[in-house]
């Protein structure tokens, strides 16, 4: 995982200084910003101590009001006091990850760390494809429409010039209107606004990912295994990743609020947009997931 978040951030920095959308001037700040990250990886550098916590197996009603109230004391003892930037605001048990902007920090809990997303017996086109992507969706949050608000410290600061803000913007509408055109179930379309930074955050950590695999490769070629190129793998880890099953209620439920796309949409309208899914593939009109090249929405 280390060796995948540095790898992830140098295809960053390698990717923004090739953005033929963003002016040196926000570039020099973005750059700055990258360089801050801080990449938490598996569990906190510290514990924290529940030592005081008095949790009776009798009593649920009396845990619940005695943890709100540990919690509730935590958060007051902050007052005055530093930042704590070794602080998570995730569990190591939680199957997610997270960007926070006024931290800014990439955070990955232990429990993400196992399949789909990360296996140490498979390759690196596949661990590639699934976890690297996930490192550069999050990573990708401090550069969307929410994230880039704030600048390397956490600081809510205009860093873009509004020259670069109109032409985010132009690329932002086209992913709007895209992803407003999926329908998971009949009669419920996606909501392309309210999944926009998502949206966005998967398309940046796929190209980024698959920038980070090349560098990966030292100018090799991946070995083929089982009949699939290295590429051709990098994107079933993308894809494999996905995988889920959901009642078609939960699915309707979710399409109304959740900022997240749904996981059909995100695997495969991500890919979609990536030149390099269609090399690998060798798409051509006509096959369900051909998008002609002047309609592929790249942002980084």
């Amino acid at each position: 995982m280390d060796d995948l978040v540095k790898n992830l951030l140098a295809a960053y920095k390698q990717s923004i200084d090739g953005l033929d959308w963003m002016g040196p001037e926000t570039k020099r700040e973005a750059q700055l910003k990258l360089a801050l990250f801080t990449p938490k990886i598996g569990y906190p550098a510290k514990w924290r101590d529940y030592s005081s916590l008095a949790i009776e197996r009798s009593d649920l009603i009396g845990n619940v009001i005695r943890a709100q109230r540990f919690e509730y004391d935590r958060n007051l003892a902050k007052l005055g006091k530093p930042i704590d930037r070794d602080e998570w605001f995730m569990t190591p048990q939680t199957i997610n990850a997270y960007y926070n902007p006024e931290m800014n920090e990439i955070v990955f809990p232990a429990a993400i760390l196992q399949a789909p997303f990360f296996d140490d017996k498979a390759d690196d086109a596949a661990n590639y494809g699934a976890i690297g992507a996930i490192i550069g969706h999050e990573a990708s949050h401090g550069f969307d429409d929410s994230g880039s608000q704030y600048d390397g410290k956490g600081n809510l600061r205009e860093w873009w010039t509004k020259q670069d803000h109109a032409r985010f913007h132009d690329r932002t509408k086209a992913m709007v209107a895209q992803y407003s055109g999926y329908s998971p179930v009949s009669g419920y379309s996606v909501n392309g606004e309210l999944t926009l930074g998502e949206n966005i955050a998967d398309n940046s950590g796929l190209a980024i990912a698959y920038k980070a695999y090349r560098l990966s490769l030292h100018g090799n070629e991946a070995p083929v295994i089982d009949g699939w190129t290295g590429d051709q793998r990098f994107f079933l880890g993308w894809a494999q990743s996905w995988q889920e099953k959901t009642r078609e209620a939960e699915v309707i439920r979710l399409v109304k609020i959740d900022p997240h796309s749904p996981p059909e949409f995100r695997a495969n309208g991500a890919a979609m947009n990536q030149p390099a899914f269609h090399a690998a593939f060798g798409t051509r009109p006509g096959d369900r997931m051909y998008v002609a090249p002047d309609k592929r929405i790249v942002i980084w």
